[in-house]
């Protein structure tokens, strides 16, 4: 039975985005992103960029080395690589959220799990398609957030990939500390745990 979160107040953009696909959406400044995980166990990977100069754009590389932490919690910031800060994470039903797993693509299934793997759909694909209606190419690609991935680091160094810590229901919210255009991918990846080897849709609400 999925676990029903705290209402929002004021919302204005509410949608379900299916499996597999990718989603684009502005959040204003003060406004709360709420992502559900609908079904449990499904990675939504995450990129963020400055609606007023895309240039600007969420940095891995400066959130984790202000706060000191590969995992994303409550209280969390994302920073800019002009290490600005973009969203808050002001509520998390989940543990916590992976900054360094990555985002799957054509090129890494292969390589992880075979050639045959090749033409499956990915999240680097998501994230060309949804990045493209604004004129954003590769180039444009950085380092992603993985909300709801369980991406642990191993004693010698190595991430593993395992099943999600999520459940149906469970989510997190972002508050946007400038207006950014978010752009997600809702994981199509099939060849490890993180979607529970079944791609499921979210849901994504934005609220004043």
């Amino acid at each position: 039975m999925a676990i029903a979160p705290p209402p929002l107040a004021n919302i204005v953009h509410d949608e379900v985005v299916p499996a597999r696909a990718p989603w684009l959406h502005e959040v204003k400044a003060g406004q709360t992103l709420r992502i559900i995980d609908l079904e449990g166990n499904q990675a939504v990977d995450f990129l963020a960029y400055s609606a007023a100069d895309d240039a600007e754009r969420y940095s891995a590389q400066d959130t984790i080395a202000a706060q000191k932490n590969i995992f994303l919690r409550e209280g969390s910031v994302l920073l800019s690589n002009e290490g600005a800060p973009m969203m808050t994470v002001t509520a998390t039903a989940v543990a916590y959220h992976d900054t360094i797993g990555g985002a799957c693509s054509c090129e890494s299934n292969t390589l992880r799990y075979g050639h045959h793997t090749k033409a499956q759909h990915a999240c680097v694909e998501n994230f060309l398609v949804a990045n493209a209606r604004q004129g954003r190419g590769k180039r444009d690609m950085v380092s992603n957030v993985n909300w709801f991935m369980n991406v642990p680091v191993e004693a010698d160094g190595a991430l593993g990939i395992v099943d999600g810590i999520s459940a149906p229901g469970l989510y997190v919210d972002l508050r946007a500390e400038m207006d950014v255009v978010v752009v997600v991918s809702n994981c199509p990846q099939i060849n490890n745990p993180c979607n529970g080897f079944d791609p499921t849709p979210v849901r994504m609400i934005i609220a004043q």
